[in-house]
């Protein structure tokens, strides 16, 4: 605009012009996130995409197919140990306890991932209210477990401390290379 063609705010001072802002692209999601810089998140309905891609709600969960077929190898070979080791009873609490430890991380990420894919800041609140209503779950199982005196106890035991151990594993060995690769081959990097 000229200058005799800009906007004149009420005390005679020309109004700024307005900044164009470019959309963000999501190096994770590989495409544009739906938002402009500073602007925050900009309701589908306003970018006329409709829901978000397949690529932004993918981003979230795409590292489950690595940490579930690590934690399922680890279920079958640490039932043999048990087996091996303490019987039927020593295979059986094992197995519960990586069975225990995969499905709490597991519905603790699907929960998370749906929150963020609805809006980042419902992540902190949602997170929080499923880990402890987790953890007074199976607070109170083991406390009913512990009381009974059950044999398969402490192999219940380890079978969640190598369930946590392959669980976390994973997940660091996929951020640091599949999840890398990903970023590096998007950026160019």
């Amino acid at each position: 605009m000229a200058e005799s063609e800009k906007p004149v705010a009420a005390d005679s001072t020309p109004a700024p012009e307005p900044v164009a802002e470019s959309p963000t692209t999501d190096p994770v999601a590989g495409e544009s996130a739906g938002s402009t810089l500073g602007a925050g998140p900009v309701p589908a309905a306003a970018r006329g995409a409709g829901a978000p891609g397949w690529a932004e709600r993918h981003w979230r969960l795409a590292h489950l197919p690595v940490v579930l077929g690590a934690s399922l190898a680890l279920l079958v070979l640490a039932t043999a140990v048990g087996a091996v080791v303490a019987g039927g009873t020593g295979a059986v609490g094992v197995a519960a306890g990586v069975g225990l430890v995969t499905l709490s991380y597991l519905a603790s990420t699907l929960v998370l991932a749906w929150a963020d894919s609805v809006h980042p800041n419902l992540v902190l609140p949602f997170g929080l209210a499923t880990y402890v209503a987790k953890f007074s779950v199976i607070g109170v199982a083991l406390a009913g477990v512990a009381g009974s005196g059950w044999a398969g106890l402490r192999p219940f035991g380890w079978g969640v401390v190598v369930g946590v151990i392959a669980w976390i594993g994973a997940n660091i060995w996929w951020v640091s290379t599949v999840h890398q690769a990903r970023i590096r081959g998007m950026t160019g990097g």
